[in-house]
């Protein structure tokens, strides 16, 4: 039940070539911020967390997220096009759907239970979706010192802080048999129902990786083969997903809700609900296939 593929014309390809490069430079400048907090350099010691009903907020993620903004309003500076955010959705007076047809959407700090909890596995993402799907993301991951991106029909490719080669193509795994695959998935974070609809895969293989930016650059680096997503009392928001969707699928892969269905952004609710599989796609029908009779099976009286 996929959606028809977006098409841009070439007016929007090559917005997207131009675009591209000072984004990525957006991505390293925001990484060198949360860098410094999770370094505690100078003047940057006091992650001021505060514990909100969605998780944690530091300093880090504002001061990231007012730069990523700021950067990005003078790359764009016209109205044409919306920005979506942590930040910038809770200062909302009612969820709505942000009236342009272009809308970027930016997690500034991806896992911030990893950052505070000084595991590495954290990440940023900034998206440009175009009536609600992806066409150019970014996601970095700091502490791998890695920058991916993508456009939509370019393909996936990584920068590595420092490295004079060129930057690499992404391609995911060929693998294909459910046994074979390795899935990634939170060291914490799982309900029961989740253990329990992890348990009942053949996969046997686990990975385990803190944000959702550093799990989906685990699979477009062939270190995993798929991930699941299975909302209980929340779900993931749009920042969560938009620019890890977009690197994954232009490496090959495929995301979907388990019943085939694209997912949507800049809805009125930003909670991506449902059981959503990001797989290197080989066995994305056959996985999608087991999850729908394995969740009809726990939510059954």
């Amino acid at each position: 039940m996929q959606t028809d593929p977006l098409v841009l014309n070439n007016q929007a390809q090559q917005m997207l070539h131009d675009l591209l490069p000072q984004v990525c430079q957006v991505g390293w400048g925001a990484a060198a911020i949360l860098r410094s907090y999770y370094q505690g350099e100078p003047g940057r010691t006091n992650l001021g967390v505060q514990e909100e009903q969605e998780g944690p907020v530091t300093a880090a993620d504002i001061a990231a997220n007012h730069f990523i903004l700021e950067q990005l309003h003078t790359i764009v500076p016209d109205r044409e096009h919306g920005y979506l955010s942590e930040e910038t959705y809770k200062a909302g007076a009612h969820p709505q759907p942000l009236p342009q047809a272009w809308v970027w959407i930016v997690d500034p700090l991806d896992g911030t239970r990893d950052f505070i909890d000084r595991t590495g596995e954290y990440a940023l993402h900034i998206a440009l979706t175009y009536q609600g799907r992806p066409v150019l993301a970014v996601v970095v991951c700091p502490e791998l010192e890695k920058l991916y991106y993508a456009t939509l029909g370019g393909g996936s490719y990584v920068q590595t802080l420092g490295q004079a080669e060129p930057d690499r193509r992404l391609t995911v795994s060929t693998r294909s048999q459910p046994e074979d695959l390795t899935i990634v998935v939170s060291r914490t974070h799982r309900d029961d129902r989740f253990n329990q609809f992890l348990d009942r895969f053949p996969c046997a293989n686990r990975h385990y990786v803190g944000s959702v930016g550093c799990k989906i650059s685990a699979i477009v680096e062939q270190q995993a083969d798929w991930y699941p997503i299975l909302s209980g009392k929340s779900a993931p928001k749009d920042w969560d997903l938009a620019a890890p969707e977009l690197i994954l699928t232009e490496a090959g892969g495929q995301v979907s809700r388990i019943d085939g269905s694209s997912l949507r952004y800049n809805q009125a609710d930003v909670n991506q609900w449902g059981a959503i599989l990001a797989t290197n796609g080989h066995a994305h029908n056959t996985l999608c296939a087991l999850a729908r009779t394995i969740i009809d099976d726990l939510d059954q009286p």
